[in-house]
């Protein structure tokens, strides 16, 4: 394993920094930095909590948050005990497909608000509209830019 540079552990924190402005842990932030840059692109637990100069629990709290999601995978060696670490092939699509698959349900959700809200001044119904518009729009057209983004993607591995 590499030791980083401050300039990687720079980049490392600004990625934390980026995600925690979401709601995501410093920690798993960073762990999302270090396997963007990490040589060997596969990291134990050990390696990360090294690195990133943390705790081995504060690493399996924050793999436990991100494996979920698709963006970053647990994988093991043949004849190896020792999980590893690394970014998903596909993690990055995987998370916002899966984002993406709650559009339809968040739509039914402002769909139901507003039928409660039929009577209420339009004062009161005017965010929820707003936000059942938004989703709406993104229901119709996120199916279109992820046909466009896999055409893509098939161009690049081909050339």
């Amino acid at each position: 394993m590499i030791t980083p540079t401050d300039a990687e552990l720079e980049f490392v924190d600004d990625v934390a920094v980026f995600f925690a402005r979401d709601g995501m842990p410093l920690i798993a932030g960073r762990v999302v930095g270090w396997l963007l840059i990490s040589d060997p692109p596969e990291q134990s637990a050990a390696e990360l909590a090294d690195v990133l100069r943390v705790s081995r629990s504060s690493i399996s709290s924050a793999t436990r948050l991100l494996a979920p999601s698709g963006l970053i995978e647990g994988v093991r060696r043949r004849g190896e005990r020792q999980e590893l670490f690394r970014m998903a092939p596909d993690g990055w699509s995987r998370m916002l497909a899966a984002r993406y698959a709650k559009t339809s349900a968040f739509r039914e959700f402002t769909e139901a608000g507003l039928r409660v809200l039929a009577d209420g001044p339009a004062e009161r119904r005017e965010r929820l509209e707003n936000v059942h518009e938004l989703y709406r729009f993104l229901e119709k057209e996120l199916p279109a830019l992820w046909l466009r983004w896999s055409a893509h993607r098939a161009v690049a591995d081909d050339g």
